[in-house]
């Protein structure tokens, strides 16, 4: 046999790992149609400025708590001020605290959780005592101690919502780690000499970046909602801020007028984007768990 038919291989075998992910993401509708929500909200809290058809703080005096109309396709609130405008500015704001946020439990939660994984022993009785500690009190009511310490204001809310989101995080990759330490390739690193900081970046790491990926696409639409009731009960941004708890908020003393539009369009609009957040999350865990892939 010539070394040219050896190398001759055919182009379905060479497959690289992204290539198969995106095969098998879509071919899964819920994780299409779960990504185009979550791109198409992007865009929008990205071009807010030039979608939104008018400034969300100025009020119209001449439509105080109109219904829907021409003028004002969603309504507006009790202040005159455009209900679409102000949801549009709401989702740079919701996803903003939303993926700060995670982002900040995701890293202290996998640094802990490979420290905790790798080394054992004490460092893993501290870190998974202090996660047990966490997981006493329910996320929410975890989330208004932190802001009730701190104060109202955006960024307590980003440091509340990130302190409850850090156990789950460590909880995951500890349980990976504890795996991956135990493989052959990891104890050859260990013997040629690699250093611990090494294997775990380089090694370990990357092995529990799957379950981590999927949790921490869950974790947005939870951090979104918590979010969203901090400030429903005045423990988020000022109230004039544009923020979908805010707005929610604002209309309890509009409900009982028979003011629909207040409330329903806020609400849809936070739950749409849990919905879509928690079903790209299943979507994801199914492409990349070995397990549940056929």
């Amino acid at each position: 046999m010539s070394s040219e038919s050896l190398t001759l291989v055919p182009q379905e075998v060479i497959r690289s790992p992204w290539r198969d992910f995106l095969h098998a993401f879509v071919r899964n509708p819920l994780a299409l149609a779960s990504g185009g929500f979550v791109l198409l909200l992007v865009l929008v809290a990205v071009f807010a400025p030039w979608l939104a058809p008018m400034d969300p703080m100025t009020p119209d005096w001449m439509a105080l708590s109109s219904p829907p109309s021409a003028a004002h396709w969603l309504g507006t609130d009790e202040l005159g001020r455009d209900l679409l405008s102000r949801l549009i500015y709401g989702a740079r704001i919701s996803l903003y605290v939303g993926v700060v946020s995670v982002t900040l439990g995701m890293v202290v939660g996998v640094l802990l959780g490979l420290l905790a994984g790798y080394y054992g022993r004490w460092v893993d009785m501290l870190i998974m005592r202090g996660s047990d500690v966490l997981f006493a009190f329910p996320g929410m009511l975890l989330a208004i101690a932190v802001v009730a310490i701190l104060g109202p204001g955006l960024n307590n809310v980003i440091i509340a919502v990130a302190v409850f989101s850090v156990p789950v995080f460590a909880r995951i990759v500890r349980a990976s780690t504890l795996t991956l330490k135990q493989t052959a390739y990891v104890e050859a690193v260990r013997c040629a000499g690699a250093r611990d900081r090494v294997i775990l970046l380089r090694h370990i790491l990357p092995g529990t970046l799957s379950n981590v990926i999927v949790y921490f696409t869950l974790r947005i639409g939870t951090s979104i909602l918590t979010a969203a009731g901090l400030s429903f009960i005045g423990l988020g941004p000022e109230p004039d801020v544009p923020e979908w708890g805010n707005i929610l908020a604002m209309s309890r003393s509009m409900m009982m007028a028979g003011l629909w539009h207040v409330s329903v369009f806020p609400g849809l609009a936070i739950f749409i984007t849990v919905l879509a957040f928690n079903l790209l999350g299943d979507a994801l865990r199914d492409t990349l768990d070995p397990k549940l892939k056929s």
